[in-house]
């Protein structure tokens, strides 16, 4: 009998609980019943050749990531994929990856936002992994001129699997994290880099760009630039592929200005070559080469594509390709008609140039009330004026100066000048001219070319005019 009044008792509190639950709101309105709502980890738990990513995801603590509002797209690798990337990487179970690069690979599969296939484009997008070069988003590049292929390993096999904050693509492999070298070879439109890096069996550029103890920023040049390339200086094209690879730092495009740089390209002696980047429009490269897609990024590297393959740089190409020049290159060419100053300047050398810079130049124009521009100078003064910035031959760097002490090498003008290190004040080196002017200072040095070296002047030097 206890046991029939105790049942009565509990279904009467149950129908009282059940009335409450039902009961209108105070607006008069009856509550809807709870929506289940299915996120992407719970369809990839009710999807059996998910099983080992869920694993995965639950031996990373990426399940309550992916639970979250999102949106996520993910592309998740099948069984037999995670069985082929234990095998590959000598796992015997997925217990043996390390937890931080297992969460590392993970992240390589989800993009931010709900990508279903009818919106995904040929390009690069970011994965949420930060392994990329000083913790930056890696970069996935999606491929969809045959289906949707990502990194050049992954095909979508099952696409649009939608759920509540985003959407699921099955992929028949996993995605690495890739260096440099996997990002070029996955992207159809650098093929001819590829082959002009790996021609002959060439390991040399696979084995630097592939290497994790370095990190590198590589201008990479379409296959349109390579087409269009006709080596005009007959320049060995292993040192021209060096030339577009900056080592010991990953510069993204919101990092460059107007600036020089190092590459990994060197001149006869040894120097490493340098690149003119300048940021006034765009991003250009020694006045020639305009970045077309930037920031692709790699576990030790960033690359940025180019329109135009980057040739060795004459002391010339520095000269034209910054604006700081402008006045230098104009007394080069159209006020000194009679000397071909441009064609001697781009010649074998070596040449080592001392450039004022276009605030020297306004201060000599200044100094001549009849002079508006340097054409206004006398051709055969400005002549002068411009061998007596030239020491020929040698290029001579900083480093082959006399620190502390003075070092006078002669100039094309037949006199010589005078280097005394250290400088005074803002100058890294004080310059005494042919005419004794002690009022002249090297503000940058070693701007290296493959014919010569410049130096940059802050005042114009004058010859001695009475010899």
């Amino acid at each position: 009998m206890k046991v029939v009044l105790n049942f009565l008792k509990l279904s009467a509190l149950l129908a009282v609980f059940l009335f409450i639950s039902c009961s209108d709101d105070d607006d008069g309105t009856t509550d809807p019943p709870m929506e289940e709502t299915t996120t992407i980890v719970d369809l990839a738990i009710d999807t059996a050749d998910l099983s080992i990513l869920v694993e995965a995801l639950t031996a990373a603590n990426l399940v309550e990531t992916l639970q979250a509002d999102g949106p996520f797209t993910v592309f998740a690798p099948t069984n037999e994929a995670f069985t082929a990337f234990l095998a590959a990487n000598n796992f015997a179970s997925l217990s043996e990856v390390p937890n931080d690069l297992l969460t590392d690979v993970l992240l390589n599969h989800v993009v931010s936002g709900t990508n279903l296939s009818s919106s995904l484009s040929t390009g690069y997008v970011s994965s949420l992994s930060t392994a990329g070069a000083d913790g930056r988003n890696l970069s996935l590049f999606i491929d969809t001129a045959s289906g949707v292929v990502i990194n050049g390993v992954a095909t979508v096999t099952n696409a649009d699997n939608e759920a509540d904050n985003g959407v699921v693509h099955i992929v028949n492999s996993v995605i690495g994290l890739p260096n440099i070298v996997d990002h070029a070879v996955a992207n159809g439109a650098l093929s001819s880099l590829v082959g002009a890096l790996t021609t002959d069996n060439n390991t040399t550029f696979t084995d630097l760009l592939s290497s994790d103890t370095n990190v590198y920023t590589v201008f990479a040049p379409v296959n349109d630039a390579f087409t269009a390339f006709t080596n005009p200086n007959d320049n060995d094209i292993n040192s021209v592929l060096s030339y577009h690879v900056i080592p010991g730092a990953a510069v993204s495009s919101d990092q460059l200005m107007n600036m020089y740089v190092s590459t990994v390209a060197t001149n006869a002696d040894g120097d490493n070559l340098n690149q003119y980047i300048s940021t006034d429009d765009g991003v250009l490269i020694n006045g020639t080469s305009s970045v077309v897609i930037a920031d692709v990024i790699a576990t030790n590297g960033v690359i940025h594509a180019v329109d135009g393959v980057i040739d060795l740089p004459t002391v010339t190409t520095f000269a034209v390709a910054d604006a700081t020049f402008a006045p230098l290159v104009a007394a080069l060419t159209e006020g000194t008609p009679a000397t071909d100053f441009v064609s001697v300047l781009n010649g074998e050398g070596p040449f080592t140039v001392f450039a004022p810079t276009d605030t020297a130049f306004q201060a000599l124009l200044d100094s001549n009330m009849e002079w508006n521009s340097v054409t206004d100078i006398d051709e055969a003064l400005l002549t002068s004026v411009l061998q007596h910035h030239v020491v020929t031959p040698g290029n001579v760097r900083s480093s082959d100066l006399t620190n502390p002490g003075d070092t006078s090498p002669s100039t094309l003008e037949d006199d010589a000048i005078k280097i005394t290190l250290p400088g005074t004040g803002d100058n890294i080196a004080d310059v005494t001219d042919g005419a004794g002017n002690t009022d002249i200072g090297i503000v940058v040095v070693d701007v290296q070319a493959n014919n010569g070296v410049i130096h940059v002047l802050n005042k114009v030097m004058i010859p001695d005019t009475t010899n």
